[in-house]
């Protein structure tokens, strides 16, 4: 049984990748703002924190934005507090923040199990952290205003999950795009456009019909403030092949 990202650590990819990071189309954003240097809480989870808060300001509910939290902190016996947290998110203001990166803590209960929890009570967000997440959410709010607007987000795949790769979940879907976000002072890898490509595969091998729709794949970085585009017609079919059965398993 591996997620999406444990299956990518299992294999080796061509020289270059899968799907070669160079190919994407890249696009700089700018609203003219600085972030801070300097950040007191993991990377993960300010990415998951800037996620969720993004969902939660395109108008999905905290308790549906937050359910893979919830149900990591359901596996502690901690779900009534989760959800607490859950209703403390009302926006971008401090107390929402603080309540975003706590919850984000209980995810790692659900993906990679309870034994890497660490009490959520020592994420505590400093002034810095805070307004960098506040500003990494304003961003992708404004991404989703100029590339949007969201048609779905935490997306799964049932139906498309197979054994070698029973489970993962993806961004965010628009009309004819699917997103992957990240927030890491990087570029992105070909582990992360491998990642794209399944999610794409798995969908169209899913129950769920607004996979078809998908024309393009990106990614957007809201900390470097990039837009990264591929049309899915310009992959070769043999990558397609060979990533469908070698890489997901589809017969």
């Amino acid at each position: 049984m591996s997620s999406v990202t444990q299956r990518i650590k299992q294999i080796k990819q061509p020289r270059g990748g899968y799907l070669p990071p160079a190919q994407f189309s890249v696009t700089p954003l700018s609203d003219g703002r600085e972030l801070y240097p300097a950040e007191n809480l993991h990377a993960s989870t300010v990415g998951l924190a800037v996620d969720y808060l993004t969902r939660c300001a395109s108008g999905t509910d905290p308790q549906t934005a937050f359910q893979i939290s919830i149900a990591g902190a359901k596996l502690i016996g901690e779900e009534s507090r989760a959800r607490a947290l859950a209703g403390k998110v009302k926006g971008l203001d401090k107390a929402s923040i603080d309540a975003a990166c706590k919850l984000s803590g209980y995810d790692v209960c659900f993906r990679a199990g309870p034994a890497w929890y660490r009490p959520v009570e020592e994420i505590r967000p400093d002034a810095d952290t805070t307004e960098n997440i506040r500003i990494l959410a304003d961003r992708s709010l404004a991404f989703f205003r100029q590339y949007g607007p969201v048609v779905k987000d935490g997306l799964t795949f049932k139906g498309g999950y197979t054994d070698l790769i029973t489970s993962g979940d993806g961004d965010f879907l628009t009309a004819d795009t699917l997103w992957d976000f990240k927030v890491s002072s990087a570029k992105p890898t070909k582990d992360h456009t491998l990642q794209l490509l399944i999610y794409y595969l798995m969908g169209i091998h899913s129950i769920h019909p607004e996979y078809e729709c998908i024309r393009r794949l990106g990614l957007y970085n809201p900390r470097l403030n990039l837009v990264y585009l591929k049309e899915i017609s310009q992959i070769p079919d043999d990558v397609i092949r060979t990533v469908s059965a070698e890489v997901i398993g589809y017969k």
